[in-house]
């Protein structure tokens, strides 16, 4: 990858911050490789790196161990914490070596500058890395490159980190339950989500590498989440290598992804009461990691009071889906006890992904732990 980084390629498209190396995949898309970090960009917001960055990035910046810390920021271009936590790491350590060689990859910068997660035109950055439902989208030729750039380096670890709408704590996110990946994901937080779908995403993909973890760090433009990504990253950066004994039992709070909840594409909904398919709870999304009762209340049915959500397995061990929600006199109530994640009030965040997840606890083996 030194190579790759250093070398420029004469397309008269000489750029204005440092060496670097433009490459078109064959279907079209392009990624820019720096071989530093330039200083101007500590200081530019996400929805203004367009104007210095016109592509997808990947930045690699030594450090005093050779194999590499992956990032990946801005998959999702309203998700800005993942950036602005880049930059509060990389002036702590202005002037001085970093603990390990860190690789930065910066996404949808298109999506950045309209603060929206992905364009019309475009096919989600965190559904399209390897092991994607959609192999010939252009964003998917991209995410192979990146993927076999980055792995040709032996990474360390693998970090992505992502916001998200409605009321949820900072948690970690895995799809493997291997030691070091709960080790890695237990720097960020003792809550732990282990998931399988959906799929083609980042952490996936480079699950199969190295240790890999996706940080969820609540709402976007938040100083203290920033500062705990940061935090995060520097320590990551610091590890010379991972625990050989187990994460304690009492460290971790293990969770599951059961079921998705979607709103079909047709169908309408709102929170405030007024009419629609679906009028949910003004505060569902204080619903997030509670320890939900069977009967609780999402919301009701309106319209014609014949529609139904959507539920989607998110794990093998839920043959039956369609058995979490129940409809019974107009009300939108839970049929089985379980745990929701990232039930939100954002219109858009349920079009573009889903309403929310519902979840149980489970052990290290993966199973589920009765009663949960």
């Amino acid at each position: 990858m030194e190579e790759y980084l250093v070398r420029r390629i004469d397309q008269g498209d000489t750029k204005r911050m440092g060496e670097t190396i433009r490459r078109t995949s064959s279907a079209g898309t392009q990624l820019s490789c720096f071989e530093d970090f330039p200083h101007e960009l500590l200081d530019v917001a996400a929805c203004d790196l367009w104007r210095h960055l016109p592509e997808p990035s990947l930045f690699s910046l030594p450090g005093r161990d050779k194999r590499p810390l992956f990032v990946t920021v801005l998959l999702h271009g309203n998700e800005n914490t993942g950036w602005s936590a880049i930059q509060e790491l990389l002036r702590q350590h202005q002037g001085r070596d970093l603990p390990r060689r860190l690789l930065v990859f910066v996404g949808n910068i298109d999506a950045a500058k309209a603060d929206v997660r992905t364009l019309d035109n475009q096919t989600d950055y965190n559904r399209t890395w390897p092991g994607t439902r959609y192999p010939e989208a252009p964003e998917a030729a991209l995410m192979r490159r990146v993927v076999d750039l980055v792995a040709a380096e032996r990474p360390f670890a693998s970090v992505d980190i992502h916001n998200n709408t409605g009321n949820n704590p900072h948690y970690g996110c895995v799809n493997h339950l291997g030691e070091n990946y709960l080790h890695l994901a237990r720097l960020f937080s003792r809550t732990v989500v282990f998931f399988t779908r959906p799929v083609g995403v980042q952490s996936a993909a480079m699950g199969a590498i190295c240790p890999a973890v996706t940080l969820e760090c609540g709402v976007p433009g938040s100083r203290s989440a920033t500062a705990h990504a940061a935090q995060f990253l520097d320590a990551a950066l610091s590890l010379d290598h991972f625990p050989h004994h187990p994460v304690p039992e009492s460290d971790l709070d293990l969770l599951q992804t059961a079921v998705i909840l979607r709103v079909p594409p047709d169908a309408s909904f709102t929170y405030d009461g007024s009419d629609a398919d679906f009028r949910f709870a003004s505060n569902i999304d204080r619903l997030n990691f509670s320890e939900l009762e069977v009967g609780t209340r999402l919301g009701s049915l309106g319209g014609n009071g014949d529609r139904r959500l959507a539920v989607i397995p998110g794990a093998e061990f839920d043959a039956d889906a369609d058995s979490y929600i129940d409809y019974v006199d107009g009300e939108i109530r839970l049929a089985r006890s379980a745990i929701p994640a990232m039930l939100t009030l954002d219109p858009r965040a349920v079009r573009l992904d889903c309403l929310g997840y519902l979840m149980h606890r489970i052990d290290r083996s993966g199973r589920r732990i009765a009663g949960s």
